[in-house]
């Protein structure tokens, strides 16, 4: 099966983070686009990226909605994600790859054609309510934002976060979206409880760094005040510094730490970039067109920091990298974390999950 034409970028795409349809790793055939001079008299390919490519949300019923992993570095065993693909577009999202197995793009397609899981609440509901089910805390969000733009018009994070109430079930948010405060009037009871955290990823303070790397995210300050808003309704908030890039971002780890702190958020921890798969590629084009200066500069750091290749997916290196660079990241984030008064989050309570009674459902009374 023919995919998209790999057209070479020759400049960003305004309001994305991707600038071209990198083809997914298990598509059999892949048609490479060829400048032959002659583009100024022909009209553009159909298959080439628009100027200003729409988002498109396609509808979709799942058959599951609660993913689970054994993975010893992640911190969290159960996960909910409402959305697959996601319009905040951040270029360095190792979720982009995931795109591939929906046979569409890691690059463009997955900021620009997104699916809704319409039927999420009704799914976990039905989760929650199996015999045998074992409480665990979820991560509402964690492979594509729970509350990237799409969810004002769709509002199905919300729906879950009613069931979790509904249910009493622990579970922690990660979003880079200041959207998370409109649903405070849930989020602040369930926290009187124990019931949930939240959790900001800030990648940088630097608002023109931020509308490249990450167009549709909340600015920076934006998501500063959300996160001051979080913390002064009662809910427990960190913070997240990821990816630090080297000769990118990772001069400003000490300053998002100040700055959140000051903001209320309570724990901090951080990433180092991931580049698995497509990602790679990916990533690459961004630098070549925002950054070609000092491209090869970062690309030498990554590696340096990665055995030699672009990523190592190994558990306990994946996240924070080896060698002599990603040691001295590390020495600065825990003497900032220090210096601070960083902590840890209260535990999340699992004791108070119940699974209501089903109507008709006599035995429970014995």
């Amino acid at each position: 099966m023919a995919t998209k034409a790999r057209a070479v970028p020759a400049a960003p795409l305004k309001g994305r983070g991707a600038a071209s349809y990198v083809p997914g790793r298990y598509e059999t055939a892949t048609v490479h686009a060829e400048d032959d001079g002659w583009d100024c008299l022909q009209a553009r390919d159909e298959t080439d990226p628009a100027p200003h490519p729409d988002t498109r949300v396609h509808e979709e019923t799942a058959r599951g909605i609660v993913s689970r992993n054994d993975s010893p570095d992640v911190g969290f065993s159960q996960s909910v994600n409402p959305y697959r693909g996601c319009e905040h577009g951040c270029v360095y999202c190792f979720a982009r790859p995931s795109h591939a197995y929906l046979q569409l793009s890691p690059g463009l397609d997955f900021e620009t054609r997104l699916f809704a899981k319409t039927n999420a609440a009704e799914r976990l509901r039905a989760e929650f309510s199996r015999k045998g089910y074992r409480c665990s805390p979820i991560a509402l969000g964690i492979n594509t934002d729970a509350y990237q733009p799409i969810e004002r018009r769709y509002r199905i994070t919300r729906s879950l976060i009613e069931v979790m109430a509904e249910f009493q079930h622990p579970f922690s948010l990660l979003t880079k979206n200041a959207l998370v405060t409109r649903d405070l009037d849930l989020l602040a009871p369930l926290a009187e409880q124990g019931l949930v955290t939240v959790h900001f990823s800030v990648t940088t303070l630097d608002n023109r760094l931020s509308a490249t790397m990450e167009p549709r995210a909340s600015a920076p300050h934006a998501r500063l005040r959300a996160m001051r808003q979080v913390a002064e309704a009662g809910i427990p908030v960190g913070v997240m510094a990821a990816p630090v890039i080297p000769k990118i971002n990772d001069h400003e780890i000490e300053a998002i730490l100040e700055a959140a702190h000051a903001a209320g958020a309570r724990s901090a921890g951080y990433v180092l970039l991931r580049l698995p798969h497509e990602l790679k590629e990916i990533w690459r084009e961004w630098l070549q067109l925002h950054h070609p200066d000092r491209a090869a500069h970062v690309m030498s750091l990554v590696q340096q920091m990665r055995g030699g290749r672009d990523y190592d997916s190994g558990y306990g290196t994946r996240m924070r990298g080896q060698g002599p660079f990603a040691e001295l990241i590390q020495a600065r984030f825990q003497r900032a974390r220090r210096r601070l008064g960083y902590g840890r989050l209260p535990p999340l309570e699992c004791g108070r999950f119940r699974a209501p009674a089903a109507a008709g459902d006599q035995g429970r009374l014995f």
